[in-house]
C-alpha cells in the first residue's frame, strides 16, 4: 500500500496556515466521518456541503487547497463544479458509491477516485496524491 507523508499546512504571507479541504457529501454520517478524518490529519475543513450550490458559494468566498466531492449530491452531479475547481488548479478527489472509477475517468482521465466505503488511510493517501500531483503538474 502506498503511503504519502501529508502535511496539512502551507506557508502564506510569512505565516503558517492549515491547508483547507472543501468537502461536498450529502450523506451526513459519511460527511462527518470524512471531516473528522481530514481534521485529525491536520487540515482545515470547509463543509460538509450537501449540495453543489452551497459548495460553490464556499468556493467563491474562499478557494480551498483541495476538494473531496461525492459524485452525486442533493442538487445533482458534481462534474461541472469539478471542472471549475480544476480550472483553478484545485486538486479534486471524487468519492463515490454510485459510479465506477472508469466512468469517472471517462470524464476526468487523471481523476483520483475513492469508492465508498473508503478506509481513512486510503482517503488520506488520496489527499497526499492530490497535493503531490498539484505540485508536480
Amino acid at each position: 500500500m502506498l503511503h504519502h507523508f501529508i502535511v496539512g499546512i502551507r506557508i502564506e504571507g510569512g505565516g503558517i496556515v492549515s491547508r483547507r479541504i472543501l468537502i461536498a457529501e450529502d450523506e451526513m454520517i459519511v460527511a462527518y466521518d470524512l471531516c473528522e478524518t481530514v481534521e485529525e490529519a491536520g487540515f482545515e475543513v470547509e463543509g460538509p456541503h450537501p449540495g453543489i450550490s452551497s459548495a460553490m458559494l464556499a468556493f467563491e468566498k474562499d478557494k480551498p487547497d483541495a476538494a473531496i466531492l461525492d459524485v452525486e449530491l442533493t442538487d445533482g452531479n458534481v462534474f461541472s463544479f469539478a471542472r471549475t475547481l480544476k480550472a483553478e488548479n484545485i486538486p479534486v478527489i471524487f468519492y463515490t458509491g454510485s459510479l465506477s472509477k472508469s466512468e469517472i475517468e471517462d470524464k476526468f482521465p487523471e481523476a483520483i477516485v475513492r469508492k465508498k466505503p473508503c478506509p481513512p488511510t486510503s482517503m488520506l493517501n488520496a489527499v497526499g496524491t492530490a497535493f503531490m500531483e498539484s505540485v508536480e503538474g
